[in-house]
């Protein structure tokens, strides 16, 4: 395994693009697919990527927010001397690397945007105090980005009353989807298997390790001229109070019961802590200005994504797909055929709300036509959806912004993971259908 892996290390450093160029190229392809298969003129599918292009303006802001705000808010000296508390606890590789991995898992697993940011930050200072080589603890901590937890979108809108396809399906509920007794059991194995494959890994002759941390981080802004406005940028008041605020509005949401764990629920405890704990405005804005720098791979390359979507989508290329998919299943292969199509289809349009817009209808309405279960069929969909994250740069820009690495500094320990968890849950779903 560990010959393997290596192997594969050295074949994604060597041939892998970065984000950006890898990007290009999924354009390109689609351009040309768009031509071929979809018989779209090469004007119709200029078109079609400029109608996309600005699809995930909303959605790539809150992702720049939840990044930013958790960086800064990571860079508190609460947080510092939280992080330095759990880092002390691991003294080799390998414990650094557990308790890494079980600690971004559960944060992945209550919700993906928190895991990804609380992933990447310890996996940040546990670089700097263990020696441990540091992609392959990025690499680990992202590695629990797959699990689907109770935030994951799919299941729950399927349970929502009046969703948009109540009437085709019905509403599913939670119970038969996120927990059913097999999909917890699945989670617990992939969680084992992940931290079982990283902590077998043999470190390189040559460790790439991460700089000890910039005193710069942790010291306070410096003062300037004593002046009232330096005063006031120098003081607690201005983010007390808009951090007290902010916290006065989440408490009065759980008080009225309306809270629930989303993507802008998180950047708000995010923004509200960091304001709260950090010791003025000017140091505040000081590590904004530390954070903003991380985001720059979200920013330039979430609307070439956006424009690869639109033209999958009005090319019917993923109709085609999907439906060349259904003609190969029967009753019982179609949840796996439904994990694999939806994995595949994944990596070029990285976003599951806004695939399963797409490609759910089509293969729900399958599923009845089958006969196929489908609360499984809908689960079978959820996981493909995240599988191929795994080596999808989209999802990890974040975590690389962080972590400042580029994504075939991890790519080739993801790549092995892809396929020992795509076997785990691809059982999963044969053995539900040969024994239940």
């Amino acid at each position: 395994m560990q010959a393997v892996t290596q192997f594969s290390v050295r074949v994604v450093q060597r041939y892998l693009p970065s984000a950006f160029v890898l990007a290009v190229i999924l354009t390109a392809i689609v351009f040309v697919l768009g031509i071929v298969l979809g018989e779209r003129t090469p004007l119709d599918m200029a078109q079609y990527w400029g109608e996309g292009f600005s699809s995930l303006f909303k959605f790539g802001m809150q992702m720049v927010l939840v990044l930013l705000t958790g960086y800064v808010l990571a860079l508190t000296p609460v947080m510092q001397r939280l992080l330095g508390a759990l880092t002390r606890q691991a003294s080799t590789p390998r414990q650094a690397l557990a308790i890494t991995i079980v600690v971004s898992f559960v944060c992945y697993y209550l919700n993906w945007g928190f895991g990804m940011v609380a992933g990447a930050i310890l996996a940040r200072e546990m670089g700097r105090r263990v020696a441990v080589h540091f992609p392959l603890i990025v690499a680990a901590a992202y590695g629990g980005e797959l699990v689907r937890g109770p935030s994951t979108s799919i299941p729950l809108v399927i349970a929502t009353p009046g969703h948009f396809m109540e009437d085709a399906i019905g509403i599913v509920p939670v119970s038969e989807t996120l927990y059913a007794s097999w999909n917890i059991a699945l989670t617990l194995a992939l969680l084992a298997l992940l931290v079982a494959f990283f902590m077998l890994q043999k470190q390189p002759e040559q460790i790439v390790r991460l700089e000890a941390a910039d005193p710069a981080e942790e010291a306070p802004a410096q003062r300037g001229d004593g002046s009232f406005s330096d005063w006031l940028e120098h003081s607690r008041l201005p983010t007390l109070f808009l951090g007290l605020l902010a916290a006065a509005y989440l408490l009065g949401e759980v008080a009225k019961g309306d809270f629930s764990i989303n993507l802008n629920t998180v950047i708000l405890i995010f923004f509200t802590l960091g304001l709260l704990l950090h010791r003025s405005a000017a140091a505040y804005l000081g590590a904004v200005e530390k954070a903003v720098g991380a985001a720059r791979g979200i920013i330039v390359q979430f609307p070439l994504y956006a424009g690869i979507a639109g033209m999958m989508t009005h090319a019917d290329l993923v109709t085609q797909f999907s439906e060349a998919i259904i003609s190969m299943a029967s009753r019982e292969t179609f949840p796996l055929w439904t994990f694999l199509s939806a994995g595949a289809v994944n990596f070029f349009i990285p976003s599951g709300g806004g695939q399963w817009a797409i490609q759910g209808p089509i293969m729900m309405k399958a599923a009845y036509a089958l006969g196929a279960d489908p609360a499984r069929t809908i689960m079978a969909f959820t996981w493909g959806d995240g599988w191929t994250n795994q080596i999808q740069p989209f999802w990890a820009l974040p975590l690389l912004g962080v972590a400042g690495l580029s994504a075939r500094d991890i790519m080739g320990y993801l790549l092995i993971w892809l396929v020992i968890s795509g076997v785990a849950i691809a059982g999963t779903f044969v053995a539900l259908a040969t024994f239940t």
